[in-house]
């Protein structure tokens, strides 16, 4: 209509619908771009959501990440000894290792054993230059954007036959790079957001804008200076705030240090890895991914001769695994019955409805109460009967908050 004027559109950190300026200067809405963690940590609805959070692997090219991923997953891609072999993610879902299945098993002797799963992808190397598509670099950014963690390999070891793009070892210098790139693309997604709604902010009439615009002001200063988001110590209504900018480096990240098998002690770049992980708080898991390849291509006998003689309790990928797996804010309960034993993913903090939802959503949705078993009552007592008797099974309510081990059992009606 003549005269009419459009009404700028409030920030809604809880809704999909953006604002957008359109080319005659009105705003109109669009749906916001695709982010995993859109609302915070992604819920788990069902069981098979479990299969759908991501830990993205990144780093320079040549530091061991497809080699790192085959033996993960050993899904056999291509990891020869040059830049961007691997163009197109991969992604495996891998078994999370947890000893308590077995037990369980032993007490309970089910038909099959089910494991909970966490989703690794391989994305191919990032270089100097990626935020602004330097080798292949924004196909690779927007991998990583979907993913819900970041899993960053970092070489700490020497071989003048596998070649570095910057021509020597440095593993600081390595990680800065790829935290700079990471950086320039959140920096870029910032002052986008910051150009749209700061007038908007200024006019107070939008607080919601206004709360925005205060938080990316916070952000960008940290951008600038080539440091993650995650390492602001920003409130969880800030949080929620610039979820929607889905930017990279709010994600969680630990460091895996590849290493050569005798480079376990008295390496130095370890050593700085470590230094440096600290200081983010983050968790640092040094592997050798040469070795951990040759381990995944064994059969279950000689492999357990082969860590013999390595002198290793497990293979290291499983602290891999592990890590990953709490990176993600994962725990899991357990359900142990003769057709199966089987290890659920929820998140922490998880209520026992909720936890009821990750095997069907009528569970969640007609809970009553949980039989609930503690891991160690179930083992001591020697199962579900044993821990009955002795007064170790609890009638958890709405209320309860699961605890990563427990065995239970759900009453609902719908």
């Amino acid at each position: 209509m003549p005269g009419r004027t459009t009404r700028p559109q409030p920030w809604r950190a809880d809704s999909l619908i953006w604002p957008r300026i359109g080319s005659s200067g009105s705003l109109r809405a669009v749906r916001a771009p695709f982010c995993r963690n859109l609302r915070g940590p992604r819920r788990l609805t069902s069981s098979k959501d479990s299969m759908s959070l991501q830990c993205g692997i990144v780093g320079l090219p040549n530091v061991g990440k497809s080699t790192l991923f085959n033996a993960l997953t050993k899904a056999g891609i291509a990891a020869e000894n040059y830049p961007f072999c691997t163009i197109e993610p991969n992604v495996g879902v891998v078994e999370v290792p947890d000893a308590r299945l077995q037990a369980l098993a032993e007490i309970v002797k089910p038909e099959r054993i089910l494991p909970a799963v966490v989703e690794f992808v391989d994305i191919a190397g990032l270089v100097a230059g990626a935020s602004k598509g330097e080798g292949l670099g924004n196909q690779f950014l927007a991998n990583i954007r979907e993913t819900d963690a970041i899993t960053h390999v970092v070489r700490c070891f020497e071989d003048e036959n596998v070649i570095h793009v910057a021509g020597k070892i440095d593993p600081i210098a390595d990680i800065e790079v790829i935290n700079t790139e990471l950086a320039l693309a959140d920096l870029a997604t910032v002052e986008k957001a910051f150009t749209r709604y700061s007038k908007a902010a200024k006019s107070g009439n939008d607080k919601e804008a206004a709360k925005l615009v205060a938080v990316l002001e916070k952000v960008r200063v940290q951008l600038d200076q080539a440091k993650p988001v995650r390492g602001l110590s920003l409130t969880e209504e800030e949080q929620l705030v610039i979820k929607p900018l889905c930017l990279i480096t709010s994600k969680p990240t630990m460091y895996v240090a590849n290493v050569k098998d005798d480079g376990f002690e008295n390496n130095p770049y370890l050593d700085l890895v470590r230094k440096h992980a600290e200081a983010e708080n983050a968790p640092v898991v040094a592997v050798c991914a040469a070795i951990e390849a040759e381990i995944a291509d064994l059969d279950d006998a000689d492999k357990l001769d082969f860590l013999a003689d390595m002198g290793m309790d497990e293979p290291g990928l499983n602290r891999v695994i592990r890590a990953g797996f709490k990176l993600l804010g994962l725990q899991t309960y357990f359900t142990a019955g003769v057709k199966e034993v089987r290890a659920w993913t929820i998140h922490i903090g998880d209520t026992a409805p909720q936890a009821a939802g990750a095997i069907h959503t009528d569970f969640e949705r007609g809970f009553i109460r949980a039989q609930t078993i503690s891991f160690d009552d179930f083992i001591a007592y020697k199962g579900e009967q044993g821990a009955k008797e002795a007064g170790k099974m609890r009638a958890e309510g709405k209320e309860y908050v699961v605890h990563d081990g427990d065995v239970m059992n759900f009453l609902f009606n719908v």
